[in-house]
């Protein structure tokens, strides 16, 4: 989904990167595991309150209006059944993680008894102590069909949030700019040599012939976490130690800063960050992002040209892509603990077809992207919701492969979020950035206490 206005009209609300762009600014970082142990509730009714970014919220726009029904629908299925009610509350997404009220809200034992947090923002609130263990509401069955889903949201094969959708990457890219500048899909590169020289063939004067992400934050983390990856990089050693400080790390975050100092990258996002917008506007060729556009491209440019590939991968590298989304959790300090954790696991816990159709109408429907159970994405096959080219595509060709996005507390994604900045926009020397980045995350490790990391 796109994120900013520019002026052109309503857009749709926040998406991942919306939601995560600021997340570890000095705010957000600064609101430690400790801190988030308040009681309460910001609620003084009786009724559960679910703070996201979606609804209830009055709209011209069919894409924001669709997903927005979705969560009035899913409140109002379980008001009508259950005793204890849920109300909606709609939280801006610049305000909900990028302005770090979500975490200040738990620190001032005001935080919502229902809520969506990313496995980037995992153990900030696990650590903190208050995400309540969904297991005990779940049947066995439900756990098997999540499969690997569940990773990053398990401690100790507990479940502490029920995922919603998978959200892969990719790169995006205009067709008639490709072919303008006489390439072909004989092009499509494979190879980061290779993606660099089309991306400087596709730059003009003001048209980006590549973009990464550039703010800082946790969404910029993610989508750079792959290509380290796919170099066999690592964040944390099998031996609990840092292992960032690797060949791999340092080819990555070189390809980023070489990239910009080319002049293939640029150090602003286009448009504001409204990928279609600089799609649409000659603005950008080639763009990694996400599934999600494909529903954006749907209700704001239908006959716009687009198509997408895999990330390329390094000499010897092996291809792979980071699989994001959002979770469904429990305040295990809000006013009534079970009833919320009853909640989520009936809204995305269980076998019972409501359950699996409610959650194929919003990874094919009301939004785009992968479904997170095997039974609901067989499902959505069937149905169709992954008949459209890019929805098939991003299923079968960039969804494999992919890995799960990781978990790291906030001083740990700051000291890689650091070295990216100060790789990618400030120049400073690539072997030195990872070298203070994974000494920062080993100091930190020394005394870490918490969850496991990977």
């Amino acid at each position: 989904m796109r994120t900013h206005d520019n002026g052109v009209g309503h857009r749709p609300r926040p998406s991942r990167r919306g939601f995560l762009a600021g997340a570890g600014t000095a705010a957000a970082a600064a609101a430690a595991p400790a801190l988030l142990t308040g009681c309460g509730s910001a609620n003084a009714s009786g009724a559960l309150q679910f703070w996201q970014a979606y609804a209830p919220e009055e709209s011209s726009d069919p894409a924001v209006m669709a997903q927005s029904q979705w969560f009035i629908d899913l409140v109002q299925q379980w008001n009508d059944t259950h005793r204890t009610q849920v109300e909606l509350v709609y939280v801006p997404g610049e305000t909900y993680t990028d302005g770090a009220k979500l975490p200040s809200a738990f620190a001032a034992g005001q935080g919502p008894d229902i809520f969506l947090i990313s496995p980037g923002d995992f153990l900030r609130y696990y650590n903190g102590g208050v995400l309540v263990d969904l297991t005990p509401h779940l049947d066995r069955a439900v756990i098997d069909d999540y499969g690997d889903s569940l990773e990053s949201r398990t401690v100790d094969g507990k479940v502490y949030g029920l995922p919603m959708e998978i959200e892969p990457l990719a790169m995006f890219y205009g067709v008639d700019a490709w072919e303008r500048a006489g390439l072909s899909e004989g092009d499509i590169p494979t190879t980061w040599d290779q993606l660099l020289d089309v991306g400087d063939r596709l730059s003009t004067a003001t048209r980006a012939g590549l973009v990464f992400d550039t703010a800082p934050g946790y969404y910029q983390n993610f989508t750079w976490y792959p290509w380290m990856w796919q170099g066999g990089g690592a964040l944390i050693g099998p031996d609990g130690a840092s292992a960032f400080d690797s060949r791999a790390t340092r080819q990555a975050l070189q390809l980023w800063q070489d990239a910009v100092q080319h002049g293939i990258a640029p150090r602003t996002l286009p448009a504001a960050g409204d990928l279609i917008s600089a799609f649409t506007s000659d603005l950008a060729a080639i763009w990694q992002n996400g599934i999600w556009n494909v529903s954006s491209f749907r209700q704001y440019a239908p006959d716009f040209r687009y198509d997408f590939f895999r990330l390329p991968v390094p000499p010897g590298g092996e291809y792979t892509t980071t699989l994001g989304g959002w979770a469904f959790c429990a305040n295990a300090q809000g006013r009534d603990p079970e009833t919320a954790a009853e909640f989520c696991a009936w809204a995305m816990g269980t076998m019972e077809d409501d359950c699996i159709d409610r959650m194929v109408e919003w990874c094919t429907v009301a939004k785009s992207d992968v479904a997170p159970r095997a039974t609901v994405l067989e499902r959505a096959t069937q149905r169709g919701g992954y008949d459209f080219w890019a929805m098939r595509k991003f299923k079968d060709e960039i969804y494999p492969g992919g890995r799960g996005e990781p978990r790291y507390p906030p001083v740990v994604y700051k000291a890689v979020s650091d070295a990216i900045q100060g790789t990618m926009l400030a120049g400073r020397d690539v072997a030195d950035e990872a070298a203070r980045a994974s000494q920062s995350i080993d100091a930190y490790l020394e005394s870490y206490q918490g969850a496991s990391l990977v």
